[in-house]
Parts: structure tokens; C-alpha cells; sequence
């Protein structure tokens, strides 16, 4: 980030629109994902659903919903047609992860000094993380969560069983493209952190550090919910 524009984005989150109520004390969390609520609030939507609504007087873009693929052309619509935007507002249970990094790096190329906010109650997970991180000014409120994991290509069961009846070249064959399109996919996360500023230590301390698949041991654990230290220690979050 050119140094120029550091002022400039403090200025803006100190101005920002105040988000939600504090957090309600009696959440439930997860019992095999202790650090993230058990019924997180990510909205139902199964494509991301963008709303342009006042609060307090700011332009706020409300993002929610599924991470589709059709995202990143919907969003430099909106952000065409709505030049006022100052905030975009996120909840979403994540979904296609290149287009969560493509909406991020629209949202950092096209939306000037735009603030990101994942409000109080709300979840932001998966694919959703690299939408958050495409604001130059980034706010986790209180009560807000930041829910990572460690990205899949074997999620599909039925294809994993068939591959196996198939017989072994089917399995290896699967094995060399899982392989592949997961080296990819890790290369592209660590350049799209490298862009926004975000500390790329946040993939090897944290992400990659989670089960990709539930097991049947004692730590069934495949989520994680980040500490508010712990968002402003891997420059997640960069306004306190």
C-alpha cells in the first residue's frame, strides 16, 4: 500500500458509520468448533445477494449470501451504479473461491477507499475472507467473526467412492488433479494476500492448520473463528 494513502484511510474509518449492537452475551458456540458460534448468522441466500441501504446517513453496500461465481460482475455493477458507496457489509457461509478473490481485488481496484465491515452477530467464512480483505480499510466489529478453514477439492464423497470402484488409475488420476488444482489454488491465496497487505502467515498459522474434512476422532474441529488480537496481529482487520 502506497503511503500516501494511509492518512487517508484512517480518516475514513474514523468517520465510518457505526455497525450493529454490541454481541449478545448468551451465543451458543459450536461444540466441535468451540472458537465460532453454533448457528452462525451468514444468511440463507444461495447467491450473494447486494443491497444499497443509508445508515446514519452512509452508504452501505449489504452483501450477503452465497459467494457465486456470478459475484465480481454484480459487484463492479454496483459499485458503478452506486459511486457513494462507502461501506460494504458482509455475511456469507463463502462458496466459489475465485470469485471471492476476484471480488476482492474488484472491491480494492475499483472502490477507492471503501471500508469493509463484518458487523456485530454477522459470520464472514471462506470465500467470503477474501471479499472482507478487499477493503483498504478493514473493520471486525465486536461479536463479529472471521470464520476460516482449510479450502477442499475432495469434498464430494460420491466422486471420491466412485474413483475408488473405478480402480486404481481412476484414484490416482483423481489424487494428481486434487494435487494440482490445490497447489494452484494455495498460490493464488498467497499473491491475493501479498496484494491486500494481509499477512501471509495467516495461511500457515491458521488456515492450512485446519482439518479440510470432519473425522471421527476426539478434535472433529474444521473451523476457526479468529481471536480479535489475533485479526489485528495478521493485519485481517486494520482498524481497531
Amino acid at each position: 500500500m502506497k503511503t500516501r494513502f494511509k492518512p487517508l484511510i484512517l480518516l475514513a474509518a474514523m468517520l465510518a458509520v457505526q455497525g450493529n449492537s454490541a454481541p449478545d452475551k448468551d451465543i451458543v458456540m459450536d461444540p466441535a468448533n468451540p472458537t465460532c458460534p453454533d448457528e452462525p448468522d451468514w444468511s440463507d441466500y444461495t447467491e450473494m445477494k447486494l443491497t444499497r441501504v443509508e445508515k446514519d446517513g452512509t452508504s452501505v453496500l449489504l452483501a450477503e449470501g452465497f459467494v457465486d461465481v456470478g459475484l465480481p460482475q454484480r459487484l463492479k455493477k454496483a459499485l458503478a451504479d452506486h459511486g457513494d458507496i462507502t461501506e460494504i457489509w458482509l455475511r456469507s457461509p463463502g462458496g466459489d473461491a475465485r470469485a471471492g478473490n476476484e471480488a476482492g481485488r474488484i472491491i480494492r481496484e475499483e472502490g477507492g477507499l471503501i471500508i469493509t465491515r463484518i458487523p456485530s452477530g454477522w459470520t464472514c467464512f471462506s470465500a467470503c475472507n477474501f471479499v472482507f480483505m478487499g477493503g483498504r480499510a478493514r473493520i471486525i466489529e465486536d461479536g463479529g467473526n472471521f470464520m476460516v478453514h482449510m479450502f477442499t477439492m475432495t469434498n464430494d464423497r460420491n466422486a471420491i467412492n466412485y474413483s475408488i470402484e473405478m480402480g486404481t488409475d481412476s484414484t490416482v488420476e483423481l489424487i494428481g488433479e486434487v494435487e494440482q488444482e490445490s497447489a494452484l489454488l494455495a498460490t493464488e491465496d498467497n499473491d491475493f494476500l501479498i496484494r491486500m497487505g494481509v499477512s501471509r502467515k495467516l495461511l500457515t498459522d491458521i488456515m492450512y492448520r485446519q482439518k479440510a474434512i470432519e473425522t471421527d476422532g476426539k478434535d472433529r474441529s474444521t473451523r476457526r473463528c479468529l481471536t480479535r488480537e489475533e485479526a489485528l496481529k495478521y493485519n485481517v482487520a486494520n482498524v481497531e
